[in-house]
């Protein structure tokens, strides 16, 4: 009888009484703490090999005004954007510049920790 009424209370409410977030939302964070890494070369990677800046282009665009914004690559394929370098590059752009400024990894992580929490608030 009470693991039935357990089973009755959704997976976000069992989440959310926990303190917990969903194994989607760790991943995304995840990702941006991971681009964060190779965009500030706090990582041994080569972050040409992964992304392109949009300043490259060297055109005047809105998504230009933060130099640390990524462009995505075009790809003849549908699998590819589901690649790590594809898919992490329209929620880098849409994180506040001053996130993408943290001077460490932890404070990148702690910031876009609140950043995503006020998000899903407003939802």
């Amino acid at each position: 009888m009470q693991r039935r009424a357990v089973q009755t209370v959704s997976y976000e409410d069992r989440l959310k009484e926990l303190g917990l977030t969903t194994l989607e939302e760790r991943r995304h964070q995840a990702d941006m703490a991971q681009t964060y890494k190779i965009v500030k070369e706090k990582d041994m990677v080569n972050k040409e090999t992964w992304f392109r800046s949009v300043t490259e282009t060297g055109r005047a665009t809105r998504s230009a005004a933060d130099p640390l914004n990524l462009r995505p690559q075009q790809s003849r394929l549908e699998i590819r954007r589901h690649f790590f370098s594809q898919r992490v590059v329209e929620g880098w752009n849409g994180t506040p510049a001053e996130l993408k400024q943290a001077v460490s990894v932890k404070n990148f992580k702690n910031g876009y920790r609140t950043y995503r929490e006020k998000m899903v608030e407003r939802t």
